[in-house]
């Protein structure tokens, strides 16, 4: 009786199609997923918060990476700074995730009130066309004369399409940055607010984020959860800590060892032109993400009637260095400088900076450059 049930369960198993197996392989791993909201898992066991900037995400390969550093380092000319700030902030509000924010400001938590609201969340629009789209995929079932058998598997697989979509959307936000944070978010949200004034040294500073991190160490199994600090303008004049360049380089070595072994990321934001060479490289060697923001100047945008698509830009970020875990492989990025546009002055968004053609794909040449041009499309010019 046993052998001939084991016998049976086994013909069951080897009967089941392609389709159920994996149906219920992916069931399996999306219900082992110890991820939270606003986590999500990436290749070699890492895991990423979002920065509030989906093409920021996309260029790093994911996002920031839980437990690192991220530096930007600011243009005077220009506090466009700030829209990175202010999107890696909000991503955490609405994802409910801890924050803790340092400015030079008497009052930072004013500063709040500038934070961007999402977009309205296209989460119930996905599943409306994902509805739609069944439904359109049940006639084209019906025109096919497909076996009734197998529809099940393909609802399976639009209602996978369409919860990866809503997962991806729940992940990194577009925000409308003319549109505030609802208050009620900010309220329901554990946010710390500190003014880098009011704090007399650095140890202040240490022990407060100390605090932050001791509540989202990192632990074996159970859901990852996430906590946010954002510290504005470390070392700018107007901080109490202008000039103390060991006292900095002491806080940050000790920041980033408390971050590294913590469920959290870190973002600062520094003017490097008020430190000396030596320093600032110092500062850039202990980031593990390392960004710059650079501003058009106002007099460089009567450019806009020549070029096409520069009248909503307004500066450039450019990647320095990306963080990796649990790899030796370098990260290779399609680009290391890229276009800062406020898309209908109200969305941020990173495009790849257009380049000239580097084979003849494009039409013929000029000049002494007849063999070039009779290359084949897609093939590197060997000079």
């Amino acid at each position: 009786m046993a052998a001939a049930a084991a016998a049976g369960t086994g013909g069951q198993t080897l009967g089941r199609s392609s389709f159920s197996r994996a149906a219920s392989s992916k069931t399996a791993s999306s219900s082992s997923s110890p991820t939270a909201s606003g986590v999500k898992l990436g290749p070699n066991g890492a895991a990423f918060v979002s920065s509030g900037i989906p093409d920021l995400d996309r260029i790093l390969g994911g996002g920031f990476l839980l437990g690192s550093v991220v530096m930007v380092m600011e243009d005077s000319d220009a506090p466009h700074h700030l829209l990175l700030l202010r999107a890696f902030m909000s991503q955490g509000v609405v994802h409910k995730q801890p924050l803790l924010f340092a400015a030079p400001m008497k009052e930072p938590r004013s500063f709040l009130g500038a934070l961007p609201a999402p977009v309205a969340s296209s989460k119930e629009d996905a599943r409306q066309r994902a509805m739609a789209g069944g439904a359109a995929g049940d006639g084209r079932d019906e025109g096919l004369r497909i076996a009734w058998q197998y529809r099940k598997y393909f609802g399976d697989e639009r209602n996978s399409s369409a919860e990866h979509r809503d997962n991806k959307q729940e992940f990194s936000h577009d925000f409308d940055l003319r549109k505030p944070l609802e208050r009620h978010l900010l309220n329901a949200q554990h946010i710390e607010c500190l003014s880098t004034q009011d704090l007399d040294t650095l140890h202040d500073l240490q022990d407060r984020c100390s605090a932050f991190l001791s509540k989202h160490q990192r632990k074996e199994g159970g859901n990852l959860s996430a906590g946010r600090i954002a510290i504005q303008s470390l070392c700018a004049p107007e901080c109490g800590y202008f000039g103390k360049d060991w006292d900095m380089v002491l806080f940050l070595r000790s920041l980033k060892a408390m971050v590294r072994s913590s469920n959290a990321v870190a973002i600062i934001t520094f003017p490097h032109t008020v430190l000396s060479d030596s320093f600032c490289k110092r500062w850039q060697h202990l980031a593990d993400t390392l960004l710059s923001i650079k501003a058009i100047p106002d007099e460089d945008k009567d450019l806009a009637k020549l070029l096409t698509g520069y009248q909503d830009m307004v500066g450039f970020l450019h990647v320095h260095k990306v963080a990796q875990t649990n790899s030796q492989v370098p990260v290779i990025l399609e680009a290391s400088t890229f276009s800062l546009k406020l898309r209908k002055r109200r969305s941020l968004v990173l495009e790849r900076l257009n380049q000239a053609p580097v084979d003849g794909s494009s039409g013929p040449s000029s000049g002494g450059s007849g063999s070039c041009s009779s290359s084949t499309q897609g093939s590197q010019l060997d000079f």
